[in-house]
């Protein structure tokens, strides 16, 4: 939407007249719509509609320009055919402010009617459900939304606040105002507003419990408390309720890969965001490719990987991550490993602050038992680790042990070895087993290994590294024992029969 106000200040209403249609059609599960932010830089393009359809892989547009003069908003709007070009419903409105939600349930019907989309009861009386009947907290609310950059945070807070003065049973105000307070200290290690997330997000859910946006502050204050598995059935509803909120489903997938494992999910909503966000510059368009890139090569599918691997590199040569990644995803196509580890190296030299590049050459190397070198690398990521007070990469202890008792180093491998003992002991992951296998390894206690290997064969839905266990030094120890190479078969023929089913289910929902 255009704004063609003479006030240009009035370019947030005409952007929150945008953000309320586009959220309207958003919770009807029979379209996939993508975001505002996707769209935001074709405002002033010259492409043409079948270019900007291409490039957005989608069938419409809805197109419109738009002033308010005074109390008056007057809105001219059209729903286009991309592949023919050819508008199939244009409307002309001339209506008061006061109107202005009957006005946008009109538009998501109209275009519902237009492309023959099924809307069922539950969601019509989502999009009639008016946010306010309060014009003045409606008006603080778009402006907040508009402002709420990564730096404007707490400007949008304030404004928020101001909705909530005006109107304090606004759900979608205090479910932003707690969404606002998790992103300003999501990367912090000091967590100083839990409780308002926590507090903002019950008042928004007291006032709609089926807002995606509610239900998504809720599941924020979850993962801030740790508390996983109260967060999970909440961005599910939120999804529910919303099909297409990209927020629900970006959070989803960094769940299944970061809080709780799960590959297949992983994959599934990283696929889903791939399509619903479009980005509007290339560097978050390069960092989306790198997550779809990692979500596929962790279910084996590495073909795909590289290809958007390669795509993330195209949109932004300079993905911080990228090269990482590309290194491993061509190791999964060949096994090449002393490519890998030159790869690693380079990257390595380019920033020797990167400690996820280092652990990874200390592994490399300690895969080929060239301990020597293992030691060199794994040595400076141990200083670097402690010396910045980083409780990160605790499941490689094992390894670093393993290495510094090759080392001779019997008491500081002993402190690492203690250190992974305690990790085991509090994960409930997917992983817990294949842990437990490098444990029992690691203290020479064969058939203690071999029973967690069994348990281990009857898990589903772990990333495909794992399939590559029997070439760590500690898991040889094992090749010895009779069971040892027919639990191996079986771990891998459940892990590509699972990707075969995977990929047959992402092919029918049209996400692979």
């Amino acid at each position: 939407f255009k704004n063609e106000s003479a006030d240009s200040t009035n370019l947030y209403f005409v952007n929150g007249l945008m953000e309320s249609a586009l959220n309207n059609l958003q919770k009807i599960k029979d379209l996939r719509v993508i975001s505002r932010t996707s769209v935001e830089k074709y405002r002033n393009t010259d492409k043409g509609i079948p270019e900007i359809a291409a490039e957005l892989n989608v069938n419409y547009l809805v197109e419109g320009s738009g002033q308010r003069v005074g109390d008056q908003v007057l809105l001219n709007i059209q729903l286009i055919e991309a592949s023919s070009d050819t508008p199939i419903w244009v409307e002309q409105y001339n209506q008061e402010v006061v109107d202005i939600f009957a006005l946008q349930n009109d538009i998501a019907k109209k275009i519902t009617d237009a492309i023959k989309a099924v809307v069922t009861p539950a969601e019509l009386e989502q999009i009639e459900k008016k946010p306010t009947e309060n014009l003045v907290a409606y008006d603080y609310y778009i402006q907040a939304l508009e402002s709420r950059t990564d730096k404007g945070l707490k400007q949008a807070i304030e404004l928020f606040e101001k909705a909530i003065e005006e109107d304090s049973e606004f759900a979608l105000a205090y479910a932003h105002i707690a969404i606002s307070y998790y992103l300003l200290e999501m990367s912090q290690s000091e967590k100083l507003y839990i409780e308002k997330i926590n507090s903002y997000s019950d008042k928004a859910l007291l006032y709609d419990s089926k807002s995606a946006e509610s239900l998504t502050s809720k599941a924020f204050y979850y993962i801030q408390t740790k508390e996983y598995k109260l967060a999970l059935p909440h961005l599910e509803k939120a999804l529910e309720y919303n099909p297409n909120s990209s927020l629900a489903v970006q959070m989803l997938a960094d769940f299944y890969f970061r809080l709780v494992p799960n590959t297949d999910k992983y994959l599934k909503y990283a696929l889903k965001g791939f399509q619903l966000n479009v980005a509007s510059d290339s560097v978050t368009q390069s960092y989306t490719c790198l997550q779809l890139s990692n979500a596929l090569v962790s279910s084996g599918f590495a073909d795909e990987a590289l290809k958007y691997i390669n795509m993330s590199l195209d949109y932004h040569s300079e993905n911080y991550y990228a090269p990482h990644l590309k290194a491993f995803i061509l190791y999964a196509r060949d096994g090449n490993l002393e490519r890998t580890q030159n790869l690693l190296l380079k990257e390595w030299k380019k920033d020797t602050t990167r400690l996820d590049i280092l652990q990874d050459v200390g592994k490399l190397y300690y895969i080929q038992e060239n301990y020597d070198s293992a030691y060199f690398y794994f040595k400076k990521f141990v200083t670097a680790r402690e010396s910045s007070g980083l409780d990160i990469y605790a499941q490689e202890n094992i390894k670093i042990a393993t290495v510094y008792k090759k080392m001779g180093l019997e008491k500081k491998a002993e402190i690492f070895f203690n250190k992974f003992s305690k990790y085991c002991e509090a994960d409930n992951s997917v992983y817990k087993s294949v842990n437990l296998v490098w444990k029992y390894a690691y203290m020479g206690k064969i058939d203690k290994a071999i029973e967690q290997l069994k348990i281990f064969s009857k898990v589903d839905n772990y990333q495909y590294w794992f399939l590559l266990i029997e070439d760590d030094p500690l898991i040889k120890s094992l090749k010895s024992h009779p069971e040892f190479e027919g639990i191996m078969q079986k771990i891998k023929d459940r892990f590509w029969e699972n990707q075969a089913k995977l990929k047959t289910s992402l092919q029918k929902e049209r996400l692979l």
